[in-house]
């Protein structure tokens, strides 16, 4: 979750300026840009979420984290040659969000439900936390190295956030729970399972008693 805090905030906050300064695109022009952006986002968990319950959510997200990792290094890369159109890295940008929102989006659900119930919504709030909290410096250091001109040092920024993408795939991999068509009791147990297990219930008095005099 903190990876990909990263990876949206640095790009989502800094698109514009880097229309601006590398593309040339007028300053009053550059939000027709963002609605493609925006739409990937959108369609992103829309056309792919089914295939986090069908496939399963610990191979999809590792696939998805990798994916629009590598894909952002790729891009990096070819922006740092000036083989891209400020058309063409809008489309790059939004293929990549395609899949990385729907990484991000079955990211906080499996987070959530990891947990017990009585502190799912305290977890989900925790990490979400800490996601905000490397988001928030993304846009900082990817500002200020296109404040400096440096169409390497920008690049090299990107591929550094693909990277990162692909170590959280990795994480996955390894530590990714298959929550994917299953009930939230049987993922984690409950608290209250836990410290006040089942009392035994005595048999029907009743029943029993009717049962002696028959």
């Amino acid at each position: 979750m903190v990876t990909q805090a990263f990876l949206y905030n640095a790009i989502f906050f800094t698109y514009t300026l880097i229309l601006v300064q590398f593309y040339r695109v007028p300053a009053e022009s550059v939000s027709v840009y963002l609605f493609p952006f925006a739409f990937g986002n959108l369609l992103g968990p829309i056309l792919l979420g089914r295939l986090f319950d069908i496939i399963g959510r610990k191979t999809m997200i590792t696939l998805t984290y990798a994916i629009s990792g590598i894909l952002l290094a790729v891009t990096g890369y070819l922006f740092q040659m000036g083989v891209l159109t400020a058309l063409t890295q809008t489309i790059a940008w939004s293929i990549i969000f395609f899949i990385a929102s729907a990484a991000a989006s079955s990211a906080y659900l499996t987070v959530s439900e990891i947990f017990p119930l009585e502190i799912r919504g305290l977890a989900i709030a925790v990490f979400y936390a800490f996601g905000t909290l490397a988001g928030a410096i993304a846009p900082t250091i990817f500002g200020a190295i296109i404040g400096s001109g440096s169409r390497v040092a920008l690049s090299w920024a990107y591929c550094f956030a693909g990277v990162v993408m692909v170590i959280a795939a990795v994480v996955e991999a390894f530590l990714g729970v298959k929550a994917e068509r299953q009930s939230l009791e049987s993922i984690a147990t409950p608290l209250s399972e836990v410290m006040w297990p089942q009392r035994i219930i005595p048999p029907d008095v009743t029943q029993s008693g009717t049962g002696a005099a028959a």
